[in-house]
């Protein structure tokens, strides 16, 4: 038996939404982007800066030793209230060198006693005393006219501290951070919330609403893709629920007819009653077929060269016998050089859509017309008959399934599965192809497909 993923009497552990996640990652980046700049400004400008410092103030201690050592004695008090005046130093002749007591002083003194070693040519040390006045004084000890001369510099003079003013920068700069981070946060992850709430809604066969088109571009795109998949899983829904209620509507008419004349023929058998339950069973099995083939469409097949001539008049021949007996006369209308680029199959099953709609409810002349449509490129195949035709604001709605006017309802017409034209808008989706319906000019209907034109004709 496999083990649980979690320790007994535990819970499992929840992963961190997107918005705590985006909250540290961004947290931690401009973390480690403040620590690259305070490393590259330590490098490459503070540590710099302040050897140069150390050089210019040891240069200055070791000048002021050497010029107090040669001045005459009686200009030395003067001298030495200038240095303490404009330059914060202070001399004391015959102070012995300040031993090495392991007192840290920091980067600073460090790099002047650095720059003291290289002007005097042996270490020296620093030792802090505190004047009357309470400031902090730092003595060593330099060599200047056969005598040791101290030279004291006031503490205040180098309490520059570039790492306390860098870590202080970096406490002061988190708030801020941290603040944009959960701003920026919220900006990443409020699409991809709405989406998530989105999809459990979806999830649990609900209909959405649609996601709001804003934010990056990716989002905006991923939105849209939604928007497109949550439309079309709203509209299968909504015809697996037209589809279930008009095949249960459309089967019960055959099946009562079916069962009066089960009970008529059990009472005085005749032929014609059989012929009539074969009729009605005949049209159950296409009603049920024509279901099945809107539920599953036809499977796309591999487009080829179709010479538009010979393939109309094939259709024309196909459905003459029916079209004789409905009083209908079918002629072909097509250059003889005109090709199509086209699903043989689905194209076929569009065509005989509008033939067999043509026939049916609008016996006469019907032509079957090939030429070149409005968009270049393209071959527009139709159907044209001088039947009553569909009013305006009802051409869209027989695309539905089961949508049948009442010119279809007419005794002696024949009916439908009202299937046909919702098949051929189907296959016509499928690939690609414009359809439509619209008023012939004089009275009746045009039905019309477009389909890509073949290379062949365009050379033509």
């Amino acid at each position: 038996m496999p083990s649980s993923p979690h320790p007994a009497g535990t819970a499992p552990r929840r992963a961190p939404t997107l918005r705590q996640q985006t909250v540290r990652a961004m947290v931690l980046l401009v973390l480690l982007l403040e620590l690259e700049f305070a490393a590259v400004a330590l490098l490459f400008v503070l540590q710099p800066m302040a050897q140069r410092s150390a050089q210019d103030l040891a240069g200055l201690m070791v000048l002021s030793a050497q010029t107090w050592a040669e001045l005459p004695p009686q200009t030395r008090p003067a001298f030495e209230r200038e240095l303490q005046a404009h330059y914060r130093l202070r001399l004391q002749p015959g102070l012995s060198p300040p031993p090495d007591t392991g007192l840290i002083h920091g980067f600073y003194i460090a790099y002047l006693e650095q720059a003291l070693l290289q002007r005097i040519g042996h270490a020296v040390y620093f030792q802090r005393q505190t004047d009357a006045q309470g400031h902090v004084w730092l003595w060593t000890s330099i060599p200047a006219g056969g005598q040791q001369i101290g030279v004291g510099v006031d503490h205040s003079r180098i309490q520059t501290q570039p790492l306390r003013a860098l870590l202080w920068g970096l406490l002061l700069t988190l708030p801020l951070a941290a603040w944009l981070a959960l701003w920026w946060a919220q900006r990443i992850s409020r699409p991809v919330v709405a989406m998530e709430q989105a999809a459990a809604t979806l999830a649990q066969g609900n209909t959405p609403q649609r996601l709001t088109l804003a934010g990056p571009r990716e989002l905006v795109s991923l939105a849209a893709h939604f928007n497109q998949m949550a439309g079309r899983i709203d509209a299968l829904l909504q015809a697996r629920t037209t589809l279930l209620a008009g095949v249960s509507h459309d089967l019960r008419t055959p099946l009562a007819r079916i069962r009066l004349a089960l009970e008529l023929q059990r009472m005085q058998p005749t032929p014609e009653r059989l012929d009539q339950i074969e009729r009605d069973v005949q049209a159950m099995d296409r009603l049920i077929g024509d279901v099945l083939q809107l539920a599953r469409g036809l499977q796309a097949q591999a487009p080829q060269d179709i010479v538009l001539l010979p393939w109309l008049q094939q259709r024309q021949h196909t459905h003459a016998d029916w079209a004789r007996a409905q009083a209908t006369m079918l002629h072909v209308d097509c250059p003889a050089d005109l090709h199509a680029w086209a699903d043989t199959a689905a194209l076929q099953r569009v065509v005989d859509n509008f033939l067999a709609n043509a026939v049916r409810y609008a016996p006469g002349s019907v032509e079957l017309r090939a030429t070149a449509a409005p968009q270049p490129g393209w071959v527009r195949i139709a159907v044209l008959d001088r039947g009553p035709g569909i009013p305006a604001g009802q051409i869209d709605t027989v695309f539905e399934p089961f949508t049948r006017l009442d010119v279809a309802r007419t005794p002696g017409q024949g009916a439908g599965s009202g299937l046909g034209l919702a098949i051929a808008r189907q296959l016509a989706q499928q690939h690609g192809w414009p359809i439509g319906l619209q008023p012939r000019e004089g009275g009746g209907l045009i039905a019309w497909v477009d389909v890509p034109q073949s290379a062949a004709s365009i050379q033509t």
